[in-house]
Order: C-alpha cells, then sequence, then structure tokens
C-alpha cells in the first residue's frame, strides 16, 4: 500500500509553488499591457486556451504608443 502518498490531492506546497509561478507569468504580461496602454487586468486571457493566442496576435498588430 501507498498510503498518503497517492496521487489523490493537493497539497499546500503545490498550491503555493502554483501561485509563484502564476505571478512569475503574469506579472510582466501586466507590466508590458500597461505600457502600451491596456489594462493589466487582460492578462488573465493568458490563461484562457485559443483566446490567449488569438490575443496574442492582436497584440502583434495592434498600434503601439512611440514614446516612454
Amino acid at each position: 500500500m501507498m498510503g498518503n502518498w497517492d496521487m489523490a490531492g493537493y497539497g499546500l506546497a503545490h498550491w503555493l509553488i502554483a501561485i509563484v509561478m502564476a505571478a512569475a507569468f503574469l506579472y510582466p504580461i501586466g507590466r508590458i499591457l500597461n505600457r502600451i496602454g491596456f489594462s493589466p487586468i487582460w492578462c488573465i486571457v493568458a490563461f484562457i486556451p485559443l483566446l490567449n493566442v488569438i490575443a496574442l496576435w492582436v497584440l502583434a498588430f495592434v498600434d503601439w504608443p512611440d514614446g516612454r
């Protein structure tokens, strides 16, 4: 028997790692979106399959501001 080592649930360490990885993924996207004039909330789209690819293509062809 495997006891408590089975894959039945997720522990605290799993969720902490998931949150850190999500923050490391979303923070730079939010910063880029903020610099080009979009709301950083749009970075949530990165987690939605197919919509993230469409958003990336839209972002590639939208007019970006010239100045800093």
